[in-house]
């Protein structure tokens, strides 16, 4: 990497990032400690953890990780490592009153204390009080629970500034959670966030979708650690505006949070995407569906025709990732650069990775 690399000019005159950034397994090693493991990640909303004793599952990078709410009804979050031998607490979101390893029956109690030590009466010099559950830092904003391996500079309040008074088609606490879908996807995690992060490529890759908005007022802006998309929706889109309340806004938005979290808003539902760097060239994209209604029938019929559409989108954007992997892999490649009018957000987010590997390395030296 040298000093150009992480430049950053405006937006009329800037590259993008260099190819090798899709590709170097060091740079990926260094992505991994320095800004998934010292950034806010997102878990899910607090109201998929209603009862004491409920769980959600999550990693980061390759640290397992569990959050649960206590019979105080606090909500924490924990590595999802036994203290004996490095067994899991969980294998799956669920919901009991004790967390139990699976792998030789410590138990632990919902605030992370031993309790259940089996067969350990003849072991020396051993107290249950020194072998609590490890924690991990969990903060809420407005429902949307986070956590941090290592204490952010920047606070939560300060990250999302902003975020909650632009949402306004989808409250969020009266959302209830309908199901979770993981794609496995065969490119770098910053190859789909690029993706996200313009409508440039939607009347390409996205024909269905395209119909939907009123694509003349495709707008796109940027905050100091997040941009959004927003869109009316056409006069000819039906399947979200039913979901329409009076005063409610005919409107697609669609947030990134630094690094890798993802909010998709339409009348009625959110989606939220997380995408998980897995290795330099594929990464995992996490899809949690939340709807004000999943009980109805009228709901659950809307509830499938939008699941069918997001699967063939995320289909298609999922196809094109892999072959920009393939692209930004060829010797012919190194740089681009962006469209001023529709790739701003792109510019932004590489902006910010390059503040953020450059702030890393220098520390490192």
């Amino acid at each position: 990497m040298t000093e150009k690399d992480f430049t950053i000019l405006p937006l009329e005159q800037a590259e993008t990032i260099p190819s090798s950034w899709y590709t170097d397994p060091k740079l990926f090693d260094l992505e991994t400690e320095f800004i998934f493991g010292r950034a806010w990640q997102f878990v899910g909303l607090s109201s998929r953890l209603r009862e004491p004793g409920s769980r959600i599952l999550a990693q980061v990078g390759s640290e397992p990780v569990i959050v649960v709410r206590g019979k105080d009804n606090k909500i924490r979050a924990f590595y999802n490592v036994c203290r004996h031998r490095g067994g899991p607490l969980a294998t799956e979101d669920g919901c009991s009153n004790m967390l139990q390893c699976q792998y030789h029956g410590w138990t632990y109690a919902l605030d992370g204390m031993l309790r259940g030590v089996p067969d350990f009466d003849r072991v020396e010099l051993f107290d249950k009080k020194d072998f609590g559950l490890v924690p991990i830092e969990l903060a809420e904003h407005h429902e949307m629970l986070f956590i941090a391996l290592e204490t952010p500079k920047e606070s939560l309040e300060s990250l999302l500034s902003g975020v909650h008074d632009r949402i306004r088609n989808v409250n969020l606490s009266e959302l209830q959670f309908h199901r979770r879908i993981v794609y496995p996807v065969n490119c770098n995690w910053k190859i789909y966030v690029d993706n996200y992060l313009e409508g440039y490529h939607v009347p390409i890759v996205h024909p269905e979708l395209f119909r939907m908005y009123d694509f003349n007022d495709y707008i796109t802006e940027t905050r100091e650690r997040y941009s959004f998309q927003h869109s009316p929706l056409s006069e000819t889109e039906s399947l979200y505006s039913e979901h329409l309340r009076p005063g409610m806004e005919r409107e697609a938005l669609y947030f990134w949070i630094w690094p890798n979290l993802m909010l998709n808003l339409l009348p009625g539902r959110l989606q939220t995407n997380l995408v998980r760097p897995v290795a330099p060239d594929r990464c995992e994209v996490i899809f949690d569906y939340y709807y004000e209604d999943i009980a109805s029938e009228r709901a659950k019929k809307l509830i499938t025709a939008d699941l069918e559409f997001s699967e063939s989108v995320q289909a298609e954007d999922i196809h094109i990732c892999e072959l920009v992997q393939r692209g930004v892999s060829s010797r012919s490649y190194d740089r681009g650069r962006f469209s001023a009018k529709r790739e701003n957000a792109v510019h932004h987010f590489q902006s910010l990775l390059k503040t953020s590997l450059a702030q890393s390395l220098a520390g490192r030296r």
